[in-house]
């Protein structure tokens, strides 16, 4: 669907009082590419992707970046911002309870789930993080209060795209604004090995559903 300023696709929950899952993908994938993944990790969940608007060499993005690896924080925040009037919008448009909202994101799309934690604190109950990297470069973030607020990252120590300090960095950002941080660091690259999606279930089982 192209409408409330996103393509995405909803999938509605099996039954009422489920959470919804906002679905963010990773750089040149689409709205399509974590419906699986949302299955997975909470069956029976609404199921809510869009797809970034922004075109690198034809590749959909999230926010620009100035080269690899570095960010245009600036469009960041921009971003940041569109994305949340959709979650607004959506949840509106298709009688979902706005408090009940759980992103997940792999790569540039946990970039953005990380920064819409940050810059729109309240919006997401909870979130899981996978290959993510601190997303506002270079800017300490302001103390938004995510008292609370359940996050999973999973992160490779060998990943040479979303390096581990960089993983490390963001948990720490989140703690140090009272979010519940679960880091689960493995000895891959810039995937989402079994024992990382085992971890995340076992999480949402018990911090989210």
């Amino acid at each position: 669907m192209g409408d409330l300023g996103f393509e995405h696709v909803f999938r509605p929950a099996a039954g009422p009082g489920g959470p919804t899952l906002l679905l963010l993908h990773g750089t040149g994938a689409d709205e399509h590419d974590l419906l699986g993944l949302g299955r997975l990790l909470a069956p029976g969940a609404a199921l809510l992707s869009p797809r970034g608007r922004v075109s690198e060499h034809g590749a959909n993005r999230w926010f620009r970046r100035l080269r690899e690896g570095v960010f245009d924080v600036d469009d960041v925040i921009a971003r940041s911002g569109e994305l949340a009037g959709f979650v607004g919008a959506a949840t509106a448009a298709y009688d979902l309870d706005p408090a009940g909202v759980v992103a997940v994101g792999f790569s540039n799309g946990a970039n953005m789930a990380a920064a819409t934690l940050l810059l729109h604190p309240g919006l997401l109950r909870a979130a899981a993080l996978f290959a993510v990297a601190a997303p506002l470069q270079g800017r300490e973030p302001e103390q938004v209060d995510l008292s609370g607020t359940p996050v999973f990252i999973g992160a490779g120590v060998e990943d040479r795209m979303t390096t581990i300090d960089q993983a490390r960095l963001l948990a720490g950002q989140l703690r140090e604004r009272s979010a519940a941080v679960r880091m689960r660091e493995h000895p891959g690259g810039h995937g989402i090995p079994q024992e990382v999606l085992d971890d995340a279930g076992e999480w949402f089982s018990e911090s989210v559903l």
